[in-house]
């Protein structure tokens, strides 16, 4: 390996590395300051990943972070920070269930159009922020802020007994959707079972790392988010980056609540899973944007969650997980923004250092000639 491919690969790293280890530091401080053990709550949680049923509680929860935080990575590769992504996956898993309990269609026709609803749910939702910042230049943070609230309105609405809403007891559902709609899981024994869905996690992973480095619509996101004046004078039309970023990014957010949806509740309840658009940006920082390195941080997430429930056994507040992931968060700002500096330092200092090499070759090659001639 080239040694500047090396210094890539270490920056690409170092950040992630330095994050964590702030965090799982300042975790530790925070047990000792509370007079608590700063290592055996680490040590319960690592015990549960031996449980295979925890395993797949892991990788279940993980799908959907993963796709949420693709949502959000794809906004970051333009430079836009959607923060909607938790209204655009909740309509788009209340739209999809909507459906789902109304249309009976062969399996073959129903998963597609459940999906489909969904996508095209998520795109609307994040598409009117896009429109309002490329027609009135407001900021996608705000919009998506207010859409989220909106949309929270919406749902509300939806779930009234006169519109689409069927009441289980106390709980607000949308009804059991048409078997045709479920998708069966990959079975794990006594474990239980993996979502089926978890594929389409997959799936869009690699979609995403095609389409952002093998096409050139993925170039001419990239180079739009790292500057659309440049972008612009290429040809590239940043409005219409910004729009099809947003759909993109909004239409992805749709699927994120679907695997549990399809695979395990079959309808939209009270008690279908929330923030998971938030949790989403923290993972797509974590991962710095990467499909494989989203996959990893994602795994971390769901591990806090499905592990931290131990501790309240043994005497510790399960919260330690929740404190570890907004510590992570702001250890992954501190630390990109550190390896950035030494990432320019050594960069300048190796710019420096070739010129200098440069010219003390130019000027040994015009002492040759003087002393030829």
């Amino acid at each position: 390996m080239k040694k500047f491919d090396r210094e890539r690969v270490l920056l690409a790293v170092a950040g992630p590395v330095i994050a964590l280890a702030v965090a799982f530091a300042l975790t530790s401080i925070v047990l000792v300051a509370s007079g608590q053990s700063p290592v055996e709550p680490y040590a319960l949680m690592f015990e549960q990943l031996g449980f295979s049923d925890i395993q797949v509680l892991i990788i279940n929860q993980a799908s959907m972070y993963y796709i949420a935080a693709l949502s959000v990575a794809i906004g970051f590769r333009m430079n836009l920070f959607n923060i909607g992504v938790d209204g655009q996956y909740q309509l788009g898993a209340m739209l999809a269930a909507i459906v789902g309990a109304h249309v009976a269609l062969p399996a073959a026709l129903q998963v597609p159009l459940l999906l489909l609803t969904a996508v095209l749910t998520g795109a609307f939702w994040a598409g009117i922020a896009g429109v309002l910042k490329v027609t009135r230049g407001v900021s996608e943070v705000v919009a998506t802020i207010m859409l989220n609230a909106i949309a929270t309105s919406v749902i509300a609405y939806m779930w009234l007994p006169n519109v689409f809403g069927v009441k289980v007891g106390n709980n607000n559902t949308t009804g059991e959707m048409h078997e045709s709609g479920w998708i069966p899981g990959i079975p794990m024994g006594a474990a239980g079972e993996i979502y089926g869905l978890v594929l389409l996690a997959v799936l869009l992973g690699i979609g995403y790392w095609v389409v952002l480095n093998r096409t050139r619509f993925g170039f001419d996101l990239r180079a739009s988010g790292a500057s659309q004046t440049a972008a612009a004078a290429s040809g590239v039309d940043p409005k219409r980056m910004v729009l099809s970023a947003m759909l993109i990014s909004g239409g992805i957010a749709g699927l994120a609540g679907l695997p549990i949806l399809l695979g395990d509740t079959h309808t939209y309840s009270l008690n279908f899973p929330t923030g998971i658009g938030f949790l989403g940006i923290g993972i797509a920082l974590l991962g710095r944007n990467s499909p494989v390195g989203i996959a990893f941080a994602a795994l971390l997430w769901a591990w806090l969650d499905k592990a931290s429930p131990e501790l309240d056994f043994h005497g510790y507040d399960k919260e330690i997980a929740v404190i570890m992931q907004g510590l992570i968060v702001l250890s992954v700002v501190v630390s990109y923004e550190a390896v950035r500096e030494w990432g320019l330092r050594r960069q300048q200092r190796r710019v420096g250092a070739e010129l200098a090499a440069g010219h003390v070759l130019g000027n040994t090659n015009t002492t040759k000639e003087v002393a030829g001639r």
